[in-house]
């Protein structure tokens, strides 16, 4: 099994807002994810994240997220952005994984949806490529956007499951469907690397509420005495 951290990476995904980010930071966050796809209401573009991100320097690392981007958009958000990760949310190959990687010298995080146990087979092939990894919901059928939902999985599956098919266990994050009811018990579950949450912590599809990334992240930080 991997090293374990000493604490819980929180990271709270989609901020838009120069407000929602401050209160992530303030709150403790350890990531800040923006957005860069235009069919998710957490959607900016690399000029309107770049200040975000300065805002973000030193205080949190910042986080890309893109699904199936070209090379154009990824070179635009490096050098606009300067983000201190990719996360790669499409349907991205293990060998673009690698190719992203390499191309733009940044560490990389992949998302892999998880609906049942075999789809812990196919994250085998990404864990020896990406830096990390995320687990996360696999969006229903009619879904438009590969995360967002507010939708989670078998928890109790991921914990069983997951050294028998991967070992050593990689360094990951879970996400999908987490909340504040509900992030001490994702945590105890399936003792993750780190959580990631963003429909979990809006009033409204991508309109972030201060109060509740408060207190989703006081809330995982109370869940880390019993997880690490």
């Amino acid at each position: 099994m991997a090293d374990r951290p000493t604490a819980l990476t929180i990271k709270i995904c989609g901020l838009s807002t120069a407000a929602t980010l401050e209160a992530a930071l303030a709150a403790g966050a350890d990531m800040v994810g923006l957005v860069f796809f235009p069919k998710s209401p957490r959607n900016v573009t690399p000029d309107a994240a770049a200040p975000l991100a300065a805002r973000a320097c030193s205080r949190a690392e910042t986080v890309a997220l893109v699904v199936d981007a070209d090379d154009a958009l990824l070179a635009a958000i490096a050098e606009t952005v300067a983000p201190d990760w990719f996360q790669l949310h499409g349907r991205e190959t293990p060998e673009r994984v690698a190719e992203v990687r390499a191309r733009f010298g940044r560490p990389v995080m992949k998302a892999v949806g998880i609906a049942t146990a075999d789809d812990l087979d196919r994250a085998r092939a990404f864990a020896g490529v990406a830096d990390r990894l995320l687990f996360d919901a696999k969006p229903p059928p009619a879904a438009d956007r590969p995360g967002g939902n507010g939708v989670s999985f078998d928890w109790d599956m991921l914990a069983r499951e997951l050294p028998r098919r991967l070992d050593p266990v990689p360094s990951f994050m879970l996400s999908g469907g987490l909340g504040i009811a509900n992030v001490g018990d994702a945590v105890a579950r399936t003792r993750p690397f780190g959580i990631d949450v963003s429909s979990g912590v809006e009033r409204a599809p991508g309109e972030k509420d201060e109060d509740m990334i408060a207190a989703f992240v006081a809330a995982a930080r109370a869940a880390e005495a019993g997880a690490f």
